[in-house]
């Protein structure tokens, strides 16, 4: 599935029995990773029709890089709403996503 902005930041209301502060919290953060691919969208086009040169290449990095964290932030907000203990040590990051599947 190609991630699209609509698809970070469709209206779709779902209560899951969430907080409101997480739901603003996750509002926000869905906000952020909308601007991230719109700021990015002509680079990201642009790389469908031809390779990007290694300048490009690292651009998508950043780019990559950033919305992961965004998507990660997401996860701790979760996580910490949810009652479960943010994970530590050198694997920590793998821990969350393997909670949040």
């Amino acid at each position: 599935m190609r991630i699209t902005p609509s698809h970070v930041t469709s209206k779709k209301k779902v209560n899951c029995g969430v907080s409101d502060k997480l739901s603003k919290q996750v509002a926000v953060e869905r906000q952020q990773l909308h601007r991230l691919l719109e700021s990015y969208r002509p680079l990201l086009e642009k790389s469908t029709a031809s390779p990007p040169n290694d300048i490009e290449l690292s651009a998508m990095a950043a780019m990559l890089h950033s919305f992961y964290n965004g998507i990660e932030n997401i996860f701790k907000r979760a996580a910490v709403e949810l009652g479960d203990p943010l994970p530590g040590g050198e694997s920590w990051h793998q821990e969350l996503l393997e909670t949040m599947a």
